[in-house]
C-alpha cells in the first residue's frame, strides 16, 4: 500500500469530501471481477472489462473508512456491487444488493454501528439505492380434487416440487396468493362450502399460519400480485356477481379494506409482478366472454384502467416472473378449448403476442417464480385434475411437462418466498 492521504477526496459530484486522516491508497488498480477491501484504504476500481463485486470487511468498528473510486469512468457500463459481508448497509441487511452504476463516481464509506452499518458519506440516492433480492423458493397451496383440500407443496431453488404437506388452514379453492414482506407469502380469499374472507400467512421457511378472518369482501376466482417489492394486492373475482374491487397488503401482511374497482369486473384472472421497482399486472379473465385485457399496478399499488387485449383472451391462466424483472402468463381456457399458449411481459409491462403451446393445455393452474430468475407453472385441470409442472427458464422459454408432482388438483394458488436458496 502507498500514497497516504490525510484530508480529502473528490466526490462524483465534483465536491471535495473530507475523509479520515491517514487513509492509505492501494497503488494497484483493481481490474478483477471481485476484490475484498480493508478499512483505512482507498481503492481505484477499473470496470472497463467487467463488473466488480467489492466485499467489505466481515467486522468493523465505528469510524472505519473505505473509499472506492471509478478509475476509468466506466461504472455506468460495468457496475460495481457492494457485498457488505454480513454487516448492514444503510440499515439494510446483507441480503439486499447495493449497486453503483454512475460513471465517474466515488464512494466514501464510513461504518457507524450494528444497526445502520456502512453509510456513504456522500449519499447518491440513485446509485446506491438497495435492491431487494429475489425470492428463491415457491409454495403451492390449497385447491380442489373434486373436494376442497388443505395442503401445500414446497418448491426448492432448483424447481423441484416436494411431497404434499396437509393441514395448513381451511381447505378451499379459488383463492389467490402473492409474496409480501420480500421473502414471505400470503394466501387469501376463496371458497370452502361458501365464499370466505380470510388469509393465511406463510413465513420465509414456507410454514403456513392459521386462518385470520375478515379481510375485505369474501370472493373467489380472483388474482394477486406483488407491488412495491414488498407488498401485495388482491383484485377482482366473483361474489354473487363479478367484481373489480382490490385489497392492498402491507409489508407486514395486513390486508386493507376494499378499494373500489378501476378495471373491468371479471373472475378467473391472473396477476404477477414485474419490473425493477416493483410493478404488477392483472390480465385476462371472464366478463361474460373471455378477455385478454390487462391492468397495470404501480409500485404504490394503484391499479390503472384497462389496456386493450394483446393475445388470446382466456380465463383460468396463471402468471410468474422470470429473468429477474419480466413475467409470463400461460395456459387457460379460451371459450372453446383449454390452451397452453403463453404471453411474455416485458420489464415495462408490455404484453407480447401469443407463443405457441409447449406444455399440456389446461386451466385453473398456478404459477410462481423460483431460483431468483426462473418460474414454473404447475397443476390444473382439463377434463380431469392434473399433477404436472412446466419450468420456465431465464429467457421465458417454457419446458415440456414433468408429471407426478404432488396431489393432482386445480383452483389452487402459488407464490414465491425465501431469499435463501
Amino acid at each position: 500500500m502507498s500514497g497516504t492521504i490525510g484530508s480529502n477526496i473528490l466526490s462524483h459530484s465534483g465536491t471535495v469530501a473530507e475523509t479520515a486522516a491517514g487513509l492509505n491508497w492501494v497503488s494497484t488498480v483493481v481490474t478483477a471481477s471481485t476484490v475484498t477491501v480493508e478499512a483505512g484504504n482507498g481503492y481505484w476500481i477499473n470496470t472497463t472489462s467487467n463488473a466488480c463485486t467489492i466485499t467489505l470487511p466481515a467486522s468493523a468498528e465505528a469510524g472505519d473508512n473505505i473509499v472506492i473510486v471509478d478509475f476509468a469512468r466506466t461504472w455506468g457500463t460495468n457496475k460495481i456491487i457492494i457485498d457488505s459481508n454480513g454487516l448492514n448497509f444503510q440499515g439494510n441487511a446483507d441480503t439486499f444488493t447495493v449497486e453503483y452504476t454512475t460513471s465517474g463516481q466515488s464512494v466514501n464509506l464510513i461504518y457507524s454501528d450494528s444497526t445502520k452499518g456502512w453509510i456513504p458519506l456522500e449519499d447518491d440516492v440513485v446509485a446506491d439505492e438497495p435492491v431487494q433480492p429475489p425470492t428463491q423458493r415457491a409454495l403451492f397451496g390449497y385447491g380442489t380434487t373434486g373436494s376442497v383440500v388443505s395442503l401445500k407443496n414446497l418448491v426448492n431453488s432448483s424447481g423441484v416440487i416436494a411431497a404434499d404437506v396437509t393441514g395448513v388452514g381451511s381447505a378451499r379453492e379459488g383463492l389467490a396468493a402473492a409474496s409480501y414482506g420480500g421473502d414471505k407469502a400470503i394466501f387469501a380469499y376463496g371458497k370452502t362450502a361458501s365464499l370466505v374472507s380470510l388469509k393465511n400467512l406463510a413465513n420465509n421457511a414456507g410454514v403456513i399460519a392459521a386462518d385470520v378472518t375478515g379481510v375485505g369482501t369474501a370472493r373467489q376466482q380472483l388474482g394477486a400480485t406483488t407491488f412495491g417489492l414488498d407488498k401485495a394486492i388482491f383484485g377482482f373475482g366473483i361474489t354473487a356477481s363479478l367484481t373489480g374491487v382490490t385489497n392492498l397488503v402491507n409489508n407486514s401482511g395486513t390486508v386493507a379494506s376494499d378499494v373500489s374497482a378501476v378495471g373491468t369486473a371479471r373472475n378467473h384472472i391472473a396477476g404477477v409482478g414485474f419490473g425493477s421497482s416493483g410493478q404488477g399486472i392483472f390480465r385476462g379473465g371472464y366478463t361474460g366472454s373471455y378477455v385478454g385485457i390487462s391492468n397495470l399496478v404501480s409500485n404504490s399499488g394503484v391499479v390503472a384502467s384497462d389496456v386493450t387485449a394483446v393475445g388470446t383472451g382466456r380465463s383460468g391462466s396463471a402468471g410468474c416472473t422470470f429473468g429477474g424483472d419480466k413475467a409470463i402468463f400461460g395456459f387457460g381456457y379460451d371459450g372453446s378449448a383449454y390452451t397452453g399458449i403463453t404471453n411474455l411481459v416485458s420489464n415495462t409491462g408490455v404484453v407480447a403476442a401469443d407463443v405457441s403451446a409447449v406444455g399440456t393445455a389446461r386451466g385453473s393452474l398456478a404459477a410462481a417464480g423460483y431460483g431468483g430468475d426462473k418460474g414454473l407453472f404447475a397443476y390444473g385441470a382439463t377434463g380431469s385434475y392434473l399433477s404436472m409442472k412446466n419450468l420456465v427458464n431465464t429467457s421465458g422459454v417454457v419446458a415440456s411437462d414433468v408429471d407426478g408432482v404432488g396431489t393432482a388438483r386445480s383452483l389452487l394458488a402459488a407464490a414465491g418466498y425465501s431469499y435463501t436458496a
